[in-house]
């Protein structure tokens, strides 16, 4: 008599780990297709758990998956911001990002996902939540530039600028991540410097910064 093949062995997820695959397979879901058209079976069937499992986690359903997945990017997504104070401005913002775009590389549908929550927007909770990326990135170049009080014209240049990085991240992943990581950052940094140097022409608090703050580098 032939033995029976041994049963695999279940590992029993903790609340954080069954959370995270939660997570990720909703983020997998919402990254390519609206909220509306992604239920709570469907995470259910990715995460390969049961529906009442889902909601154990999330008792408010998907409005609340939804919105905890679009958090976990942002957190992400905001630590890749993160970079001493320490040596020339363009090196800093070069290395910043280097991990942005690794981001988005490793976690294209996080990524994705994020970025779509603000243009299928169900709540202001969620439009905060990728605002809030939005703001923390013009906060630290802000610091990077040793500005307290940035100008209107500044703000804007600023604003603009993430808008085209981020622009640029979803472009990049739709052109199977063509040019090259290391080119496409290069670049993002040489428009940078173009649209500071333009706004200079007309703001006197961005003249000071391209002759101080980006003298060495450019």
């Amino acid at each position: 008599m032939t033995p029976a093949a041994p049963t695999p062995a279940y590992r029993r997820l903790s609340v954080e780990e069954r959370r995270s695959q939660l997570l990720t397979s909703a983020l997998d879901l919402f990254a390519h297709r609206a909220p509306e058209d992604v239920s709570l079976d469907d995470v259910a069937e990715a995460a390969g758990v049961s529906r009442p499992l889902v909601y154990r986690y999330f008792p408010g359903g998907k409005q609340q998956l939804y919105e905890a997945a679009l958090r976990s990017a942002a957190d992400e997504l905001q630590h890749c911001f993160d970079e001493p104070r320490e040596g020339p401005l363009l090196p800093r913002l070069s290395r910043a990002l280097d991990r942005y775009l690794a981001f988005v590389d490793e976690h294209d549908a996080g990524f994705s996902a994020l970025l779509q929550g603000g243009s299928v927007v169900e709540t202001s909770r969620t439009t905060a939540i990728v605002d809030g990326v939005r703001r923390a990135a013009a906060e630290h170049i802000y610091r990077h530039l040793e500005v307290t009080e940035p100008g209107p014209r500044l703000r804007m240049t600023v604003r603009m600028w993430i808008t085209a990085v981020e622009a640029s991240s979803l472009i990049w992943l739709d052109e199977e991540k063509q040019p090259p990581a290391e080119e496409l950052r290069d670049w993002l940094v040489e428009q940078f410097v173009a649209m500071l140097s333009v706004t200079a022409r007309r703001d006197p608090q961005a003249g000071a910064l391209v002759q101080a703050a980006l003298a060495e580098d450019v």
